[in-house]
């Protein structure tokens, strides 16, 4: 099979590992990019320490993708986070495992990792045409808006690697949704993942305590009990731990109207012992220094206790040891799209065929974010979306050999 060209639309992680993937194989590849540079959103989460995998064993952590996690396994099986670092490495930077099992750069940066990237895929021929937003479909091909007005680009296949709908400034606006609804495919509507959550907090709290964090506690949805942090925000909580529990949040939200948050304050003491120890003080002395002595609390912990557990479980031991152990926080809403990390959503798995090509349009391919799917933050979003840029890829060269 003879070189082919090749449309990547899209800059981010899915379409540049696609490109490098398809020019490895002999191909003509051009990525058109609608922002100033390539990989703004890499490079953004990557400023406070780039998360590129996870180091949880892999039967786990090819379960993290919810309802896609059998869909995507194939991809992750060719990809994994091991393949993931090897290939960091062989771009000039090696990685180490924090304790959370979180994979970092040792530079803690994006930035080095997106240059060599860049020179590399330079090197191996590859166009990257920026400021060239898609417009949609024209004339058999694709239209887009540059710098020098309107053109029309044809290649003998494409890869729509567009991102979904969270931080648009950064350019992933899901403004692409009407064109392919409108040739016929499934594109469900985007929510807020990986988000914070609204919470009606009392002035008196919210001014005193946004910004807070709350340290060492488990927090316990519909997803489970997970321990960690999280931070109480201006409008409500947010933070890795939130974001762990986000999609069973927020479809608890979707389906009831509520969610289950419970928080474990005092993960490290039974509730037997915290109702002994509560019991043993003085009555007379204040709700902050019985809190204090009997169950380790102060600072934002306890004045979670006073904003939301019930006036009656202040003189009940028994009672105030469940609201330790089991606080439950109101959420009223997620946070809106545009300040999630990920969002869900997107173009429904099942148009999609296992070369992960459209199956309403021939030769038109897919990857990313803006496919349904979604995770948790840890590494799982960014090694997903480099695995399926690489599927794509494998797909898209084993349909121009059919042709």
């Amino acid at each position: 099979m003879g070189a082919k060209e090749i449309a990547v639309i899209g800059g981010g992680p899915a379409g540049l590992m696609a490109a490098e993937v398809l020019s490895a194989k002999g191909h003509a590849v051009t990525i058109y990019e609608a922002m100033p540079t390539a990989a703004r959103k890499f490079l953004l989460a990557g400023k406070s320490g780039l998360n590129i995998t996870h180091a949880e064993d892999y039967s786990r952590f090819v379960t993290r993708f919810g309802a896609a996690s059998d869909r995507l396994r194939p991809a992750l099986d060719a990809f994994t986070p091991e393949d993931v670092r090897s290939w960091a490495f062989g771009l000039g930077t090696d990685t180490f495992v924090g304790s959370s099992g979180r994979v970092f750069p040792k530079v803690m940066k994006a930035s080095p990792l997106l240059r060599a990237w860049l020179r590399r895929l330079e090197a191996q021929g590859i166009r990257l045409h920026t400021r060239h937003r898609w417009l949609g479909f024209a004339e058999g091909g694709y239209m887009f808006e540059t710098p020098q007005g309107r053109r029309i680009a044809h290649a003998d296949a494409t890869l729509l690697a567009l991102g979904g709908a969270s931080w648009p400034r950064l350019g992933s606006d899901a403004a692409w949704v009407p064109w392919l609804r409108g040739k016929g495919v499934t594109v469900h509507d985007f929510r807020s993942a990986n988000c914070g959550f609204d919470v009606d907090w009392s002035e008196s709290f919210r001014e005193r305590f946004a910004g807070e964090p709350l340290k060492s506690v488990v927090v316990t949805s519909e997803a489970g009990a997970f321990p960690g942090e999280f931070v109480v925000s201006r409008h409500g909580v947010e933070g890795s731990l939130v974001y762990a529990h986000a999609a069973a949040l927020r479809g608890g939200l979707e389906r009831d109207g509520k969610a289950q948050f419970l928080v474990d304050l005092a993960p490290g003491r039974s509730i037997e012992r915290l109702t002994r120890d509560l019991a043993r003080q003085d009555g007379k002395t204040s709700f902050a220094n019985r809190l204090r002595k009997g169950a380790g609390l102060n600072g934002v912990k306890a004045a979670l206790i006073r904003e939301i557990a019930p006036a009656a479980a202040r003189t009940d031991p028994e009672r105030l040891a469940a609201e330790i152990k089991n606080l439950p926080i109101p959420l009223l809403r997620p946070r809106p799209i545009a300040e999630a990390i990920s969002s869900a959503g997107g173009i429904g798995l099942d148009d999609i065929d296992d070369g992960f090509m459209l199956k309403a349009l021939p030769g038109l391919f897919v990857a990313g974010e803006m496919v349904d799917w979604e995770a948790p933050t840890g590494g799982y979003l960014l090694t997903a979306c480099l695995a399926m840029g690489r599927a794509a890829a494998h797909g898209m060269d084993a349909w121009l050999a059919r042709r």
